[in-house]
C-alpha cells in the first residue's frame, strides 16, 4: 500500500508517539478489507508502539479504529484513508499516541468540559480537498474527550448508505444520526454548535482587545499579504475573517503562481498562514463582520456581537461562487446542485451531470467529471466559449462531453429529495428543453463579498469596492484589495500584490494623522489624567 519513501516518512512521524495505540480492524471478504488490513500491518511494522487486532465489530466493513488506552479515545476510518485523507490518518495516529495538538489550552479545556455523548459520522470523498479539515477537527475532539466518537466514511465505498441518506455533497457530517453540517466547517464552528455558550464567550473576549493600528477584514491572499506588510511596519495588526485562506482553500491545482510550477490551494493556504503567524499578527477566525462605523476610530461589529476598534482598515473579503438564482437551486443545494466538482464529483460516479458555464472553470470541471461520471452536458449562455483553446480542444475530444451553446438555465428539477434534471431555454429559438441528470455543477463566476458595506462606502454597479491606484476607498482610512475590489483581474498573485499595496497605503495614511489622532487609548488617558 505504501511505497518505500512514504514508509520512511511515516516511520519518522511515528517516532513522536509517546504511548501505545491499537489499530482495531473490522473486516469482510471484499478487496477493500484486504487493502485496509495491509495498510494497518504496514503501519504497525514502523513502530513498536502500534499494534493491530482483527476483533473489531464496527457497523461498516471495512473499518479501522485508532484506539488509545491512555486517553480512552476512538477515531474510526470506514474505508481506506489514502488520498487527501492520508494526512488525517497520520494525525489521528500521532494525537492518539500523545503527540501534542496545535490547539490552545482554552479550546482543549473547553472540549474536555463537554459532558455529553456525541457520535459524529463524516461522509467524504478521497478527492475532496475540503474534507480533511473537517475530519481532522472532529478527530481531535474525539481524542480530547472520550465521550466524543468520530468515524470518517468514504462515500465512494459505501454508496448504498450515501444513496439511502440522500447525500449529494461532501463533507456531510451527522451527529447522533441526524444531519449536523455540510461543506467546510472549522473546529471552532463545530464547538460553537455543540456548546451554546461558546460564541458569546468568544465575542466578549474579542471585545476586550486593544485598539488595532490596522485591522484586515478577510483572510485570503490579499488579507494575508496586507497583514505581513502591516506587521513588518511595527503596527498592532489584526485579521478578522470567517476562515483563513478564503476561496484559495477550495482550489485544487494552481499552476500560474509565479516561481512555483504547481501547488494546491490547501498547501498554499498553510504556507500563507505560517508566514503570517511568523509575525505578531492577531488572527481572529470564525467571525463575520456585520458593520463598520467611523468615529474618532473605526468600530467593527461582528455577527457574534464582538466589537473591535481600529485606526485603519484593509478590506480583503474576496468573492464567492455566483449562483444561477433559478427556481430549485436553493432547494436542491447539496442535494445534487454543487459548486465544487473536485469535492462532490465522486458522489456522481456513473451518473449523468451538467456543468453550467463555459469559462475555464466550467470546462475544467467538465473534463475532470468526464473521467468519473457517465456523461457531462455543458450549458453556456453565450454563443462562444470563454475557456482557453487547449481546454476547449480537450473537452471536445472526449466522447462523453456535450456542449450546448446559447442555453439559459431556467429551473432545477427534482423529486423533493434530490435533483432529477434541469430545464433550459434555447436563446436562439426560445424553445424550452429538459435534461434528465443527477447533478448540476455551477461554474459561472464570482460575486464580491461586500453586502455589509452597502451603506458604508462607494461600490460599483457589480458590488465591488471602488478603489484608486493606492487601494484607497471613498472613506479615509479604509483601504481595500483583492477580488472584492474593482481591480479587473481576479488572480491569487494579483490579490497578494494588491494586499501589500493597500497595507502600504494605509500605513501612509496613519503616518499623516495628526499627533492627537495617533495616540493610543493609554496615551490619551495618561494625557487627560495629567
Amino acid at each position: 500500500m505504501l511505497d518505500a519513501e512514504l514508509k520512511q516518512q511515516l516511520k519518522s512521524y511515528l517516532g513522536n508517539l509517546q504511548h501505545s495505540i491499537e489499530l482495531r480492524l473490522s473486516l469482510d471478504e471484499q478487496s477493500a478489507s484486504s487493502d485496509l488490513k495491509q495498510l494497518a500491518y504496514e503501519i504497525s511494522e514502523l513502530s513498536d508502539l502500534v499494534s493491530v487486532t482483527e476483533s473489531g465489530n464496527a457497523k461498516r466493513l471495512p473499518t479501522m479504529e485508532v484506539m488509545s488506552n491512555t486517553f480512552g479515545s476512538c477515531v474510526a476510518f470506514s474505508g481506506i484513508p489514502l488520498g487527501h485523507e492520508f494526512t488525517s490518518l497520520v494525525l489521528a495516529l500521532l494525537h492518539s499516541g500523545g503527540h501534542p495538538m496545535k490547539l490552545s489550552d482554552d479550546i482543549i479545556n473547553q472540549v474536555k468540559a463537554l459532558d455529553e455523548e456525541l457520535e459524529f459520522e463524516t461522509f467524504i470523498s478521497l478527492s475532496c480537498q475540503n474534507c480533511p479539515d473537517v475530519v481532522q477537527a472532529l478527530n481531535m475532539l474525539a481524542v480530547i474527550n472520550p465521550k466524543i466518537k468520530h468515524t470518517m466514511i468514504d462515500g465512494a465505498l459505501f454508496q448504498e448508505e450515501v444513496e439511502r441518506s440522500n447525500i449529494k455533497a461532501v463533507p456531510s457530517v451527522f451527529l447522533n444520526g441526524k444531519a449536523f453540517s455540510q461543506g467546510r466547517i472549522s473546529l471552532k464552528e463545530i464547538i460553537n454548535k455543540i456548546d451554546s455558550n461558546a460564541s458569546k464567550k468568544e465575542a466578549a473576549k474579542l471585545s476586550q482587545k486593544d485598539l488595532f493600528d490596522m485591522l484586515i477584514i478577510g483572510g485570503g491572499p490579499a488579507g494575508a499579504s496586507a497583514a505581513i506588510y502591516s506587521a513588518r511596519k511595527g503596527l498592532n495588526t489584526g485579521i478578522v475573517a470567517e476562515r483563513f485562506g478564503g476561496q484559495v482553500a477550495d482550489t485544487v491545482g494552481i499552476e500560474n503562481f509565479v516561481s512555483v510550477k504547481y501547488t494546491e490551494g490547501p498547501k498554499l493556504v498553510a504556507n500563507l498562514e505560517q508566514h503570517v503567524l511568523d509575525y505578531d499578527v492577531d488572527v481572529m477566525t470564525e467571525q463575520t463582520v456585520k458593520s463598520i462605523e467611523k468615529d474618532s476610530d473605526f468600530t467593527i461589529t461582528t455577527l457574534s456581537g464582538a466589537q473591535l476598534k481600529a485606526k485603519s482598515i484593509v478590506l480583503a473579503t474576496g468573492a464567492r461562487w455566483r449562483k444561477m438564482n433559478v427556481p430549485g437551486e436553493q432547494e436542491y443545494s447539496g442535494k445534487g446542485v454543487a459548486y465544487c466538482p473536485h469535492c462532490d464529483g465522486p458522489l456522481f460516479k456513473g451518473k449523468k451531470v451538467a456543468v453550467i458555464g463555459g469559462g475555464n472553470s466550467g470546462i475544467e470541471a467538465a473534463i475532470d467529471l468526464a473521467n468519473i461520471v457517465e456523461h457531462v452536458t455543458v450549458l453556456e449562455f453565450s454563443d462562444v466559449l470563454r475557456a482557453d483553446d487547449v481546454l476547449q480542444r480537450k473537452a471536445k475530444s472526449m466522447s462523453n462531453i456535450d456542449i450546448i451553446m446559447q442555453a439559459q438555465t431556467t429551473e432545477v428539477l427534482g423529486d423533493g429529495n434530490k435533483v432529477t434534471g434541469l430545464r433550459y431555454t434555447n436563446r436562439t429559438t426560445d424553445e424550452s428543453h429538459d435534461i434528465e441528470l443527477a447533478g448540476i455543477f455551477v461554474q459561472i463566476g464570482l460575486v464580491p463579498n461586500s453586502e455589509f458595506l452597502k451603506n458604508s462606502l462607494e461600490l460599483s454597479d457589480r458590488g465591488e469596492v471602488v478603489i484608486n491606484e493606492k487601494g484607497e476607498t471613498s472613506v479615509a482610512g479604509i483601504y481595500a484589495a483583492g477580488d472584492v475590489t474593482t481591480v479587473p483581474f481576479k488572480q491569487i498573485i494579483i490579490a497578494m500584490g494588491e494586499g501589500s499595496k493597500a497595507a502600504l497605503g494605509a500605513f501612509d495614511y496613519l503616518m499623516r494623522l495628526e499627533p492627537s489622532e495617533k495616540m493610543t487609548d493609554q496615551e490619551s488617558k495618561a494625557e487627560k489624567a495629567a
